[in-house]
């Protein structure tokens, strides 16, 4: 089954004709013939969506549509209304009350089959997106959302020699307070600053479908592809208007540009546009929280290590070589002791901004747990991640970390350096566990020094874990302290 649809309609006849035409699509179909049924039926069968009529024994559609919204269980649920007849004024009070769409009887089948895709394609997104949402705010990571939105930016697209497309646009500035701009269709594809929060493909009485070929290059476009697209059919444009919701449009006019009817439906598309974009940009907030190092916003290991494979493979492919760095501070258990975790988080916090500060942007830089840190360096050889490692050190040993007490900490660096050459097989975990045991070897070696992974067999104590110094003896390679201003 493509979806669960309740039907609601106190004629058996109608809740017939509809259960064979959807079961045909191969929609569940289930039944009710009163509004309070229906509101049982939601809550014991969650449909996808109700198609309700009009009038009802005990509400009417527009009733039931009311009390479907106010329930936050039901609120999402798209809602389409079944008029009698063509009126203009009931279908702006359907669409008003927040009805997704209005269909009048008889029922045009390829319009409403298309439309009910295009609706429930559009509910499982938001719904994904909403599940993502509530899945980053359980993990403690939801903020609340901005309770002011710019003006939204609607660009307007006639085709077919569309008469009065600038009055048309006219008017709804004077409804709406967002941007309002008319566009060629020959331009239509040009990127120009911002992406449009809605467009709207106009189709004019002497169009030959440039709308319809417009819209599916406007949805595949990286510039308009989260953009909302409204398209408006002449009426004798009904195979048209089928093949536009198909085809990616999130709302259709099917009886020409009604100013009216555009200005509501142009409300709802732009509220569901600035849902999806927060929703969007939170699940993308949440998927950088997931790979990064929350004190110091560099990446974490759950990210370096896919990155690191991944840069490996490429180096072979390319025959370049790669350089791994693992550094490490000097007695940093002593700064926690010493001066308490506060003054701790600052020197991680300087490390971590000396590293961005001092390397190029290909490199990748990771908190690879407590107080050491990966640096990831693509297309570099031995004397260049020596230069570099050496740098590094340099600027740390130099530079005294302030404390958020005014103290001046001097705190050193050692590093382990591993290279990946061409023709190598060692894989990038084996080479980050060559350049850790080359940083221990710096750390045997006396601290505030480089060691390279090819060299530490000679180095004595390699697999000895370096000692802490004696407390009352003060070297250069322990924290120094100095007290500045207040």
């Amino acid at each position: 089954m493509t979806g669960r649809i309740l039907v609601v309609d106190a004629v058996p006849t109608n809740r017939i004709i509809l259960r064979v035409k959807l079961s045909a699509a191969f929609y569940e179909v289930v039944q009710a013939a009163s509004g309070h049924a229906a509101i049982a039926m939601m809550r014991k069968t969650r449909p996808d969506l109700v198609i309700t009529s009009s009038e009802l024994p005990d509400m009417t559609g527009r009733a039931l549509c009311k009390a479907l919204k106010r329930d936050q269980a039901h609120a999402r649920t798209p809602i389409v209304i079944v008029h009698g007849e063509e009126d203009a004024d009931e279908r702006l009070a359907s669409l008003s009350t927040g009805a997704d769409d209005v269909l009048v009887r008889p029922i045009d089948d390829l319009v409403m089959l298309a439309r009910l895709r295009s609706l429930l394609r559009a509910r499982d997104a938001e719904a994904e997106l909403q599940l993502r949402d509530d899945t980053r705010r359980a993990l403690g990571l939801g903020e609340e959302a901005a309770q002011f939105s710019n003006p939204a930016l609607v660009r307007l697209i006639p085709t077919g020699n569309l008469p009065d497309a600038q009055v048309l646009a006219m008017g709804l500035r004077e409804r709406l307070d967002d941007q309002i701009e008319v566009v060629d269709a020959d331009d239509a594809l040009r990127e120009r600053g911002t992406a449009p929060d809605v467009i709207v493909i106009a189709e004019g009485p002497d169009s030959r479908g440039e709308g319809l070929v417009l819209l599916p290059q406007l949805r595949a476009s990286t510039h308009t592809r989260h953009s909302a697209l409204i398209y408006i059919a002449q009426p004798d444009q009904r195979r048209e208007a089928a093949s536009a919701l198909d085809m990616g449009a999130n709302d259709l006019l099917g009886s020409g540009p009604d100013l009216t009817e555009l200005t509501i439906r142009l409300r709802k598309q732009i509220d569901r546009k600035r849902t999806n974009d927060r929703l969007r940009a939170n699940m993308q907030d949440g998927l950088r929280a997931a790979v990064s190092d929350p004190l110091t916003g560099l990446y974490n290991r759950r990210y370096a290590l896919p990155h690191i494979s991944r840069l490996a493979d490429r180096a072979a492919e390319q025959r370049r070589p790669y350089a791994l760095l693992v550094s490490d501070l000097d007695h940093f258990k002593q700064v926690n002791d010493l001066y308490g975790h506060a003054a701790g988080d600052a020197v991680l916090v300087t490390l971590s901004e000396r590293l961005k500060d001092n390397l190029r942007a290909p490199d990748l830089i990771s908190r690879w747990g407590g107080e050491e840190f990966l640096v990831a360096m693509p297309d570099t050889d031995l004397p260049a991640a020596r230069a570099t490692a050496e740098r590094l050190c340099k600027v740390m040993a130099e530079q005294p970390v302030i404390l958020p007490d005014g103290t001046q900490l001097t705190v050193t660096l050692s590093i382990g350096v591993a290279i990946g050459r061409p023709g190598d097989l060692t894989q990038p975990l084996a080479l980050i566990e060559q350049a850790d045991k080359a940083l221990y070897a710096a750390k045997n070696k006396g601290r505030n020094t480089v060691v390279i992974a090819d060299r530490i067999a000679a180095l004595p104590g390699l697999n000895e874990r370096p000692r802490p110094p004696i407390q009352t003896h003060t070297g250069d390679d322990t924290p120094r302290a100095t007290r500045t201003g207040g």
